[in-house]
């Protein structure tokens, strides 16, 4: 085999590693691809966490013992939130996404891969110290940034429905509370899809009083498993008691004026 130079290593490990960020992969592995010396890729490695670190792009990290090697963590730094948080604020912000009823437009962000995906980032940034099973979101605009938040962290993804589907096999029903206007509303989830005792994070588009965050608590209970955390990417400052007492948001929204035309959203990360 033709001998490997050292800049294609670089573009195949970092390319390997940034596909799939927070993936374990031993040096091994990149030698028995390059067919060369443990040191030859230690080598490479501390070349693309120099470059990694010099220009934010998040940190290569190495994991030491025989099950150890490296991985690419892909989380915001302190201002990068900063200003993402910022550019979604003024995204947001703009009369036109008012709609019937005083909601706010944002199928076209959400849906964005570009866009969802530093939400993923981003949510997934709060929630670095948590250690956790699974990512867990209902049906259906928070599925987008939930599946990118369990990409970034590498954990699967369970989608809690509004109603069981056949191939869902047996599924538990439960009825939940909305906290913002009281009406009983449905969420039901495979049996199979999660193990008992695991530990999970909720994660969804939006929590105005936290109705559907208490369900998803009440409902892993009969999974037995623990909700560890909850994130959202945008939480209404009014009511100011959520029912769910632990929760992180990267945007408040204060005001949505339908009559005036006015919306104001900003972010604690600012």
């Amino acid at each position: 085999m033709k001998k490997v130079q050292k800049h294609d290593r670089i573009s195949v490990i970092t390319n390997i590693l940034t596909n799939n960020p927070n993936k374990i992969f031993t040096l091994t592995h990149f030698c028995d691809i390059f067919k060369c010396a443990k040191s030859t890729i230690s080598e490479d490695l501390d070349i693309i966490k120099d470059i990694f670190r010099n220009y934010e792009l998040g940190a290569i990290e190495t994991v030491s013992g025989a099950a150890g090697g490296v991985y690419y963590n892909p989380l915001m730094t302190k201002e990068q939130m900063q200003v993402f948080t910022k550019k979604l604020c003024e995204l947001i912000n703009t009369p036109d996404r008012i709609i019937p009823g005083g909601y706010i437009y944002t199928n076209d962000f959400l849906y964005s891969p570009n866009i969802s995906k530093n939400i993923g980032i981003a949510l997934a940034s709060l929630f670095k110290h948590v250690q956790f099973d699974y990512v867990i979101t209902v049906e259906t605009k928070g599925i987008p940034i939930a599946l990118m938040t369990a990409m970034v962290l590498n954990k699967p993804m369970v989608v809690v429905r509004n109603q069981s589907k056949l191939t869902d096999g047996t599924v538990i029903h439960m009825n939940y509370i909305t906290g913002s206007n009281h009406r009983i509303k449905t969420m039901c989830l495979s049996t199979r899809a999660i193990k008992k005792g695991s530990k999970v994070l909720f994660i969804d588009d939006f929590m105005k009083a936290g109705g559907t965050a208490k369900g998803i608590i009440d409902l892993m209970q009969e999974f037995e498993a623990e909700l560890v955390g909850v994130g959202v990417l945008m939480a209404t400052n009014v009511p100011e008691k959520k029912l769910v007492e632990d929760f992180k948001t990267l945007l408040w929204l204060d005001t949505v004026d339908e009559s005036n035309k006015v919306v104001d959203i900003y972010s604690l990360q600012e």
